[in-house]
């Protein structure tokens, strides 16, 4: 027997929403409006809450996962979902970074991208030469 089958009748519901359904929209605002647990936002609570982190738009944008964007733009993978869950917010200049990430991906890309070492070519060409002796 299957668990949909053994479950009885269908609970009744908590509310009566026949009040709620009985007003006009009018009266519904005004009833929200005068419930002090459900005012709507002033616009310095506005101002004072936390915006939701652009970074995830970002990456969303290039359809990456946390591990790959940390990983292609050199961010601690920690750090990432600190900004995505909004727990730390990305300083000025993360910020400014993140930018440059949005509007040239592939320019941060290439700057990224591991360099040979000043010198790392002479060693490389005067170790041949010692070879070839």
């Amino acid at each position: 027997m299957s668990k949909t089958a053994r479950r009885g009748p269908k609970k009744e519901l908590k509310h009566d929403w026949s009040r709620v359904d009985a007003m006009t929209d009018e009266e519904r605002h005004a009833a929200a409006m005068a419930d002090p647990d459900a005012r709507p936002m002033t616009d310095a609570e506005w101002a004072r809450a936390r915006r939701v982190p652009r970074v995830s738009i970002i990456r969303r944008a290039f359809r990456l996962s946390q591990e790959e964007f940390a990983a292609r733009f050199h961010i601690p993978i920690g750090t990432l979902r600190d900004w995505e869950q909004g727990r730390k917010e990305p300083d000025a200049a993360a910020k400014a970074y993140l930018r440059v990430i949005a509007s040239e991906p592939e320019t941060v890309r290439k700057a990224l991208l591991p360099r040979p070492r000043p010198g790392a070519m002479k060693r490389k060409r005067e170790a041949g030469d010692v070879a070839r002796r």
